[in-house]
């Protein structure tokens, strides 16, 4: 008896790989890493990958450029496999290949995973949707290209093993991935610390406009469609700010808002050591991990700050009479 991967692969022939909107690198590492497996291990099946659009930074990637970019709601599959999706919202117009499949099958780690799919394996603790998805693939018929997807995904959503959800375990399948034969100090360089210019121009203007609260214990930023047009930049030129406004000294949670439309903002909270921001999230119908989460809330910037940092504030002061 397989694992659940396995078993759902076997009575398929024709597979969907989904990742969940602006997809960031673990989604893309993932998608791509079972992409490369499956093209590698069962070239007898046919396997669509879809992801949105995703950044030109993560172009080494093998098979990056065939997985495709747009819907096909006129193709139908056996099995539909959502990759680092909280929920069925989270694949967008992508999921119309989800709800038409014979077979859906989900592989996540964000604990708030609503268990949308017919089979679910959904671990909370794991460093990253790649962490998981590395358990269910055979090591040895892991080639160097599916390795690059895979270490990609754990250096992104570890910050380069730096965040609390990296386990011992996590180390040791980093190395494994690495003895395959990888240029890992490039895929680090390029793809998380390397910015264009852009990229910190907007970060500057992010970090100006930041601002403390809570007796410095909470720390904001917030950027308006018009900041962001200002700077000729883009959501996926964002990635990263709420990062550097969490190792602001002496705070335990930070807040980023961005108006992706007018009168609706995407926010991005992290904590350090003891506040739940998925609750934060969930609150507001997002989700995430205890450490990072996110949600979407209209109303302007500031409104939307008010809000989000209030209930940072309850957070907190429950904290404060639980401890």
């Amino acid at each position: 008896m397989g694992n659940i991967l396995e078993n759902a692969l076997a009575g398929a022939s024709r597979i969907a790989i989904l990742g969940h909107t602006h997809p960031d690198g673990d989604c893309i590492g993932s998608v791509l890493g079972l992409y490369n497996y499956l093209t590698d291990n069962m070239p007898e099946k046919t396997v669509d990958a879809y992801l949105d659009h995703p950044s030109e930074k993560f172009s080494y990637l093998r098979l990056f450029d065939r997985a495709l970019r747009d819907p096909e709601p006129d193709r139908r599959y056996d099995l539909c496999i959502s990759l680092d999706a909280s929920d069925r919202e989270r694949l967008g117009d992508y999921g119309v290949s989800f709800d038409t499949a014979a077979h859906t099958l989900c592989i996540d780690h964000h604990r708030t995973n609503t268990m949308f799919a017919e089979e679910n394996l959904v671990k909370g603790e794991g460093s990253s949707c790649c962490e998981v998805l590395y358990e269910l693939l055979e090591e040895e018929k892991i080639s160097k290209g599916t390795a690059e997807c895979l270490y990609t995904g754990i250096i992104h959503d570890t910050g380069v093993l730096r965040y609390s959800s990296t386990s011992a375990r996590t180390m040791e399948i980093a190395g494994i991935l690495m003895e395959k034969g990888i240029d890992f100090t490039t895929i680090i360089d390029d793809s998380f610390y390397r910015r264009t210019f852009i990229q910190n121009r907007i970060l500057g203007c992010a970090l100006l406009k930041s601002r403390l609260y809570l007796d410095g214990k909470c720390v904001t930023s917030e950027l308006t469609m018009q900041n962001i047009e200002d700077y000729g930049a883009d959501s996926k030129d964002l990635d990263g700010i709420i990062d550097q406004l969490r190792i602001t000294a002496g705070v335990e949670c930070a807040v980023f808002v961005y108006e992706k439309e007018p009168g609706v903002c995407k926010v991005s909270l992290r904590s350090n050591k003891y506040l739940d921001v998925s609750a934060i999230a969930q609150s507001f119908g997002g989700g995430g991990h205890i450490r990072a989460a996110g949600c979407t809330i209209e109303g302007s910037t500031g409104e939307v700050l008010e809000e989000v940092v209030a209930m940072v504030a309850l957070g907190m002061q429950e904290h404060g009479r639980n401890h």
